[in-house]
């Protein structure tokens, strides 16, 4: 059994332990809460990146797309060139044979020309009822055309063929200028797509660092959490074995004392016991006395 000092001593321990307990219990808490708080604002950050890498794979898919058409735009009219210059070479050689041709019969007009002159000049004396001179003269300017014509009707297949060549060329400049127009805006786009790609990488790689951060901040308290819980245990276990042995006291000390009791009543029956064989007279107590006799 615990002396009283004993008793006073381990009061004091439990005391001491209960405020520690406490104490670490009130950190544990605000540690918790700060970890928690620290969860609060990370999670929003991993929603945001999620977010945005999703724009920025369909930013590089859009872009990508862009660029391989541009790349196919330019081959396309890289071919367009080669057909240019092919065909105005063709055209300069189809031209400079006319323009020796046309040297050699002295000619400087279209025979498509002479041809519609030679039929307005029959048409005029057919229809306009001239004098026999008039229609002489003009007969001899119309033989005079055809002489002309006949001359130069080699020259006929070399202006039509420069004619075809020429809008051929014409035709394939415009196809050329409008793939021109169409690789500048997809290039633009291209290029637009890119920058917002570059942008909003940048904002993740931001994100990203607070969220490292955040994520250190988390493992320092989670770390400092683990190291005090043992502690807190390790006291709680103490506390308690204390407890025990408090305890345990008490119930050793009542046991005595229901031990007194029992003598002190085992000696107070006797006595009555004594008295009532003598013939003596008993009290109020005495007769409760010999009564609890009765109950055992």
């Amino acid at each position: 059994m615990l002396t009283t000092q004993e008793k006073q001593q381990l009061k004091v321990q439990t005391d001491a332990l209960q405020t520690e307990i406490k104490t670490l219990r009130s950190t544990l808490n605000e540690l918790n809460d700060q970890k928690e708080k620290l969860f609060e604002q990370r999670n929003p950050l991993g929603k945001q990146i999620s977010g945005f890498i999703r724009e920025i794979k369909q930013l590089r898919q859009d872009r990508d797309s862009l660029t391989k058409e541009v790349k196919q735009a330019k081959e396309e009219r890289a071919k367009l060139a080669t057909e240019i210059k092919q065909k105005i070479e063709a055209f300069k050689k189809v031209h400079g044979e006319k323009k020796k041709v046309e040297t050699k019969h002295a000619v400087r007009e279209n025979p498509g020309k002479i041809k519609q002159e030679i039929e307005r000049a029959q048409y005029k004396i057919e229809t306009e009822g001239l004098s026999f001179e008039k229609e002489k003269a003009l007969m001899k300017i119309i033989r005079s055309m055809e002489k002309k014509l006949k001359e130069i009707e080699e020259m006929s297949g070399l202006w039509g063929e420069t004619r075809g060549l020429s809008k051929e060329i014409d035709q394939l400049k415009d196809k050329s200028d409008s793939l021109h127009a169409i690789i500048q805006e997809k290039a633009r786009n291209s290029q637009q797509k890119h920058e917002k790609l570059m942008e909003i990488s940048k904002k993740v790689d931001e994100l990203k660092k607070q969220e490292g951060e955040l994520n250190k901040q988390i493992e320092i308290r989670k770390k400092e959490i683990e190291e005090k819980l043992p502690g807190l245990d390790e006291k709680k276990k103490q506390f308690n074995e204390l407890k025990v042995q408090l305890g345990e006291d008490v119930k050793e000390e009542h046991i005595k004392t229901e031990q007194q009791k029992k003598r002190k009543l085992s000696e107070l029956q006797a006595e009555v016991q004594q008295k009532f064989r003598k013939g003596e007279k008993l009290t109020t107590q005495d007769l409760i006395i010999l009564q609890s006799m009765d109950e055992k």
